[in-house]
């Protein structure tokens, strides 16, 4: 866990752009860290003051070896650790004594091994917050600076400056994977502007450099790695920063955001995991998630390259019927929304094909190409020119240079013939196809991206146009409060929680605790029959799981009956279960069942579940996360994604039901969420939604409460 320290701009420069450098247990030995971080400064042209630091050493490449840490200059920016672990923490001691601006620790062995590392790794961070000083990691790999490069990693590195405007920067707290992923894109010829690896995150972490990285020139897009965010809402802030900058974040968030979590207490709380509230929370601020790393790489390049988030609806040119066929199926799982084109709205295109070609989407201009290279000239020129179509994707057989030599000119001449500001991909169908690099480099050099896979291009453009239709902002809910939680905690039964609730405006069904068998009674006899008796306790989170539910009960025999049985079989499922008595409530309409909940997490803040319910909510998990972010008609919208959405729609001869009313009461119970920090989970579970107009009503409640901040 890091310090939680703020660092400003300077800060961080010391560290990505330092003018000094320190190399404490400096070598020149082949194979040592030290040595490959020496000979990637001196290789890539580092201009600045290089402090070996070796004891034992008088000289190393040419340069005096200082004896110590204490023989530094004040102020050196950056000390890099190339030491054991068991030395890391005194010399970290005795550079903030030099007062030295940022300390890269490659060392292993902290918080990952044992309680003694992780106090060490504390002890580390209270050093960085005192003194003010970036510490990276322990456990990384450092960082690469390409703009100036300045390699300080102990993997050998050849520092590319950045060819254009458009870099990648990449933040993660993996090494490795970070290692990796800058490989994979320099191969790809995608410019990069800096590289860095958190590891432990003794004191500085992902939040921090991706706000620096706001107001960098160089950087575009930030392509992240993270397993656990440690700071969650300076992570969203510097998101929403980002995308207000016209830049973009990549997040590929391997396992979940939390360990070891308190089990949940709720249905919500079940199923509003922490991945599923990460995920929600991150992808509102703007973050456009990848599950792979090959799409991480794959959705980094698409924004750099073509410097926009592509955007609905997308048109595909193809040269095969059968890749035509595969296109509209995978579009239809993907979700991948295409332009509808057809011969009589699109005369341009109409003109552009031969006689026997239909304009359709995606469209297949059959081998006509092969005979006819000018049909990809006219046929992309007028797709770029199309209102309708936000981005174009050009599926082409490659098949070897004499084919490449037909395609290519003709394509490249629409690209530099056309002004339109929509993405342009270039996909092969035929992966391993001897394809002549410097067609690839010039497509590429056009700001074109080139895939071996349209599979591939069709999975990252889903997830882009996906973020495209998200706009963050803040909340839309007005804050409610609660004054009848005051002394409350733990877990409120049903009959208060409705109590609660109620008085906020959610609606439930008539109805009254009642503490006795003839006060059961009395209540049924006062709302009129037929009536449904719930057992009512706090330790009873699930009430039809020990028979505590009995429905459609019809007179005063049958409640009095009932209350025996109700008493029977909870003491049957749990004896040291008491009942504190028994809500009775006015039997209702049937409808669809809904569960509606909202939890507050103490990391990321505070999310609302909504999906279809009842007892089978947890196996089916038919839901969506919302935030409080989050505008009617964005909600609406969500609801409309559900996977059993058509039974909202109306499914056969059913009728539309109520979804404006059921978006209303997600608002409103993230209004009292938001009004009332000591909730910590509301559990409405079933909301039945009825035909449009005649709105909706919660059957249970169940809240789980914190001790009154």
């Amino acid at each position: 866990m890091n310090s939680g320290t703020t660092y400003n701009r300077a800060q961080i420069g010391q560290l990505l752009k330092p003018n000094s450098i320190a190399i404490v247990g400096a070598s020149d030995k082949p194979g040592a860290l030290s040595g490959t971080v020496l000979s990637n400064l001196r290789g890539n042209g580092f201009p600045g003051d290089i402090y070996p630091i070796n004891p034992k050493r008088d000289r190393i490449a040419g340069l005096a070896c200082l004896k110590s840490v204490d023989d530094l200059p004040d102020g050196v920016d950056c000390a890099v650790l190339a030491i054991p672990g068991p030395m890391v923490l005194e010399t970290v001691e005795a550079l903030a004594g030099r007062n030295v601006g940022a300390i890269i620790i490659y060392a292993a062995g902290f918080a990952e091994d044992g309680e003694a590392g992780l106090a060490e790794q504390r002890q580390i961070g209270r050093i960085a917050a005192k003194h003010g000083i970036v510490i990276e990691g322990p456990n990384c790999l450092g960082c690469v600076n390409y703009v100036d490069r300045i390699p300080l990693t102990f993997v050998e590195t050849l520092a590319r400056p950045p060819s254009s405007a458009r870099s990648v920067a990449i933040v993660s707290q993996s090494g490795a994977m970070a290692a990796v992923l800058a490989t994979t894109l320099l191969s790809r010829q995608v410019d990069i502007s800096y590289t860095v690896s958190t590891g432990n995150e003794a004191a500085s972490g992902v939040e921090d450099y991706v706000d620096w990285l706001i107001e960098d020139r160089h950087t575009t897009v930030v392509a992240m790695i993270v397993e656990q965010f440690r700071r969650p809402r300076e992570m969203l802030a510097a998101a929403r920063h980002m995308r207000e900058a016209g830049k973009h974040v990549v997040l590929l968030h391997p396992g979940t955001s939390s360990a070891a979590r308190e089990s949940a207490t709720t249905h919500t709380g079940a199923m509003a995991g922490d991945y599923s509230l990460m995920q929600a929370k991150v992808e509102q601020a703007g973050i456009i998630m990848a599950e792979t790393l090959e799409e991480l790489g794959d959705i980094a390049e698409i924004l750099q390259r073509t410097g926009a988030v592509p955007t609905p609806s997308v048109s595909v040119l193809g040269e095969s019927g059968a890749f035509k066929a595969l296109t509209l199926d995978l579009a239809e799982t993907l979700g991948l929304p295409l332009a509808v084109m057809g011969d009589q709205d699109s005369p341009e295109l109409r003109a552009a094909l031969p006689p026997f070609v239909p304009v359709s989407n995606p469209l297949d201009i059959t081998a006509q190409g092969l005979s006819q290279p000018q049909i990809y000239t006219h046929v992309l020129s007028s797709l770029l020119r199309d209102d309708r179509v936000g981005t174009v994707v050009a599926g082409i057989i490659q098949s070897d240079p004499a084919t490449c030599a037909i395609k290519f000119p003709p394509i490249m001449a629409a690209i530099e013939a056309a002004r339109a500001n929509k993405p342009l991909i270039f996909a092969g169908l035929d992966e391993g196809a001897a394809i002549p690099s410097e067609r690839i480099s010039a497509l590429r050099s056009a700001g074109i991206p080139w895939f071996p896979s349209t599979e591939r291009v069709f999975r990252a453009l889903a997830r882009l146009i996906d973020a495209s239709k998200r706009a963050p902002g803040q909340s839309a809910a007005t804050p409610i409060s609660l004054p009848g939680l005051s002394g409350m905690s733990g877990i409120i039964p049903e009959y208060q929680a409705k109590v609660l609730l109620g008085s906020a405006g959610i609606s439930f069904p008539a109805g009254q605790f009642a503490a006795s068998a003839s006060g059961a009674v009395s209540v049924a006899e006062a709302l009129g029959f037929p009536v449904v008796m719930k057992a009512q306790a706090a330790a009873l989170g699930h009430k039809s799981d020990a028979g505590g539910v009995i429905l459609n009960l019809t007179d005063a025999e049958a409640v009095s009956a009932a209350w025996t049985r109700i008493h029977d079989n909870v003491a049957s499922y749990n004896q040291s279960i008491r009942l504190d008595g028994v809500l009775i409530e006015k039997m209702g309409a049937r409808g669809t069942e809904m569960i509606v909940g909202a939890k507050r997490d103490p990391e990321w803040g505070d999310v609302i579940l909504v999906g279809f319910g009842g007892v089978t909510a947890e196996i089916l998990q038919d839901v969506v996360l919302l935030t409080p972010e989050m505008d009617h008609a964005t909600i609406v919208k969500a609801l409309l994604g559900l996977k059993q959405a058509a039974i909202l729609k109306g499914w056969r001869s059913s009728p539309r039901l109520d979804v404006a009313a059921l978006a209303r009461l997600v608002t409103h119970l993230a209004s009292i969420v938001e009004g009332n920090p000591q909730i910590r989970e509301i559990d409405l579970n079933p909301v039945v939604i009825y035909p449009e107009g005649e709105g909706v009503i919660a059957l249970d409640a169940l809240m789980l409460v914190d001790p009154c901040k």
